[in-house]
């Protein structure tokens, strides 16, 4: 039975681990607290405990997997998973046919609404994501060095169940905030966990992927069009300058770009589940408690 391994079982990662058990695949991984371990191990998940101050008690539940995802994030000192265990991964180079480090589109920065490709050089402004960037290039590094068949995946704005418009104007929670020409990329969860399938299917070390839809969109328009799919009135516009957002929220309207995806779908050949966001709000509509 081949074996995935999560360094990190977050929302995104849970939903590939999912798809490859209902596949066959024995699915281990972490958590950093002990609470969420036995609701991971009830799901047929070998949760173990990891928040990146100490190494993995047990290398082995990694070094002998088939295939390896990274979504723990960087802290202060780097990346967690490189700092305790970079000499077990490149040990383990040989056996590991896979390797998926998720990212974020951030590590592009400001383009003023222009569009950006896998090509273009990274410019990150937040210390979030200049430390995605440095995780990026360590992991590249390692794989170019030891022969570690390292993928990154750099993801746009994550939606899916529980965590979309819909649900924002179910639970009173939704804004319209406006800054003039801003542009968001965005993924369906689904199409993360699809995508990542694609890619272990046919690896190719060392590319990079943009994961995001066909579609860059102001934010204020999905608000509006989720509103439309419910059928009731969006919440008013709120120009940025007058909107109460905390420092991180405020963050991702200093960065303006749309994302290019022609690499998933011409080079690994990927067809999006949902295009864009008005399929995804329908579907999630369909779902929505």
């Amino acid at each position: 039975m081949p074996r995935l391994f999560c360094f990190g079982l977050g929302y995104s990662a849970l939903v590939f681990a999912r798809q490859l058990r209902a596949e066959g695949w024995d699915v281990a991984g972490t958590c950093r607290t002990a609470e969420k371990i036995g609701g991971l191990r009830g799901g047929r998940i070998d949760a173990h405990r990891f928040d990146g101050t100490a190494p993995l008690e047990r290398p082995d539940l990694f070094t002998e997997a088939d295939a390896i995802l990274i979504s723990a994030p960087p802290n202060r000192a780097g990346d967690p998973v490189l700092i305790h265990h970079a000499g077990d991964l490149a040990a383990a180079a040989k056996r590991v046919r896979w390797v998926g480090y998720l990212s974020t589109t951030g590590v592009y920065g400001d383009h003023d609404g222009a569009w950006v490709d896998e090509t273009t050089p990274l410019a990150p402004a937040s210390e979030r994501s200049k430390a995605r960037a440095e995780a990026e290039a360590g992991w590249l590094a390692l794989g170019g060095t030891h022969g570690l068949p390292v993928h990154i995946f750099r993801l746009a704005g994550i939606y899916g169940p529980r965590r979309n418009a819909l649900h924002s104007l179910k639970t009173g929670t939704a804004r319209r905030v406006f800054k003039e020409g801003q542009m968001f990329s965005r993924i369906h969860v689904d199409d993360i966990a699809g995508i990542l399938a694609a890619s272990l299917k046919a690896p190719a070390p060392g590319t990079v992927y943009n994961v995001c839809d066909n579609e860059p969109a102001p934010p204020q328009d999905v608000v509006a069009y989720a509103a439309e799919l419910l059928g009731v009135e969006p919440p008013p516009l709120v120009p940025l300058e007058e909107a109460d957002l905390s420092p991180m929220g405020r963050s991702f309207y200093a960065e303006n770009k749309k994302v290019r995806n022609d690499r998933l779908q011409d080079a690994l050949g990927y067809s999006l589940l949902y295009p864009t966001y008005r399929e995804g709000l329908q579907a999630l509509l369909k779902t929505l408690q």
